[in-house]
């Protein structure tokens, strides 16, 4: 790279005009500047910040993500989400299996399902208790849902019959919509609320692949499956999401994971461990999720959870009740797991990950 030199002028001439021909410059000479000024840096100002804190105590109340130097037990340590675990929260008023669910640990949205027979009951939940509110139009089982406490959507299913029926919910009342192109059971469902959503797989027969998404209005089909299935767990809103696990057209229980990014799915890893019979699913979008019960093997219900991290699936604490058939809502951080059976549950448990202090050590 050649010089740059910058003048500056010097003098101001007759009438006032500045003379820069004879200017001062600002060149530095390159043998000026010494590698060891870079090198051989022993400390840094305070200004320049001091790195992780050195603490001979763990701050009382530290905020999330903060991380220090424990100076008295030598250990590093950080302020993060730990290992989450279930407890028990408020039952169902109508215990039931194969149902839908919308919302969150603290406001959600339980809908349909069997209790040996078809139910089109709703209950909203507060955090600690259901509540009764205004029924389905249509009682079904095996179908698809999504959304909030005060905007969802329940689609397909079966009656006596399989069905393609939309339903949409205002927050205290059910609408009738168009109907799925594809009628089907055991479908998955996702989405934000009743305007955007996704109806996944499921049985017409056969076995389906089939992508469905909605405006709000009518339902229209998009990117397929890599691999048909039903029955499989889910998660997420239209331009992100993922499904798992389920029951392919051999029959077999499986463990596989697709990925929605908007237009088209990918498979990425697999379940720990294979299961079908409605997984219950949690998690806002396709890098984050929750996935808890089912069956393996068939008729085994089990309580395995896995959480979900971008990439690959980790084993964490099991439902207190193991079961399949239920429904799931809210985020890996804070899920809630509702009903489930045959026979016929009210159970609902509430999953928490809190904060706590943890000791960095070496993989």
């Amino acid at each position: 790279m050649g010089t740059i030199k910058q003048n500056r002028a010097n003098n101001i001439v007759t009438g006032g005009k500045i003379d820069a021909t004879d200017g001062l410059n600002n060149n530095v000479p390159a043998a000026n500047i010494a590698n060891a000024s870079l090198t051989n840096v022993t400390a840094y100002p305070p200004s320049a910040g001091a790195g992780v804190s050195q603490l001979a105590s763990d701050p009382p109340s530290p905020t999330e993500g903060q991380m220090w130097y424990n100076t008295t037990t030598n250990t590093l340590k950080q302020y993060a989400q730990g290992a989450g675990s279930w407890v028990t929260g408020g039952s169902l008023n109508t215990a039931r299996y194969l149902l839908a669910g919308a919302g969150t640990q603290t406001a959600s949205l339980a809908f349909g399902g069997s209790t040996g027979t078809n139910t089109a009951a709703t209950e909203s939940y507060n955090g600690s208790a259901w509540t009764e509110v205004n029924d389905l139009n249509t009682a079904r089982r095996s179908f698809g849902g999504n959304g909030t406490q005060t905007s969802a959507l329940g689609y397909g299913g079966f009656t006596t019959v399989r069905v393609g029926s939309t339903e949409s919910w205002n927050g205290s009342a059910w609408t009738e919509l168009n109907d799925l192109n594809s009628v089907r059971n055991g479908v998955a469902g996702l989405g934000a609320d009743n305007t955007t959503a996704l109806a996944i797989g499921g049985f017409e027969p056969p076995y389906s692949a089939k992508t469905e998404s909605w405006n709000g209005s009518s339902w229209t089909e998009v990117n397929d499956l890599n691999t048909a299935k039903r029955e499989v767990g889910s998660n997420g809103i239209i331009t992100s999401g993922l499904v798992y696990g389920g029951q392919d057209p051999s029959g077999a229980l499986i463990a596989q994971t697709e990925s929605w990014n908007g237009t088209s799915w990918t498979e990425v890893n697999d379940l720990n461990a294979s299961r079908s019979s409605f997984i219950g699913g949690a998690g806002v979008d396709n890098t984050s999720a929750l996935a808890f019960g089912g069956k393996n093997p068939s008729p085994v219900d089990v309580g395995n959870t896995e959480e979900w991290d971008g990439t690959s699936w980790t084993e964490t604490t099991d439902l207190t009740t193991a079961r399949s058939s239920l429904a799931g809502v809210g985020t890996q951080a804070a899920a809630l797991a509702f009903g489930g059976g045959p026979p016929a549950s009210a159970a609902t448990e509430e999953w928490t990950k809190g904060l706590s202090v943890q000791t960095i050590t070496a993989s």
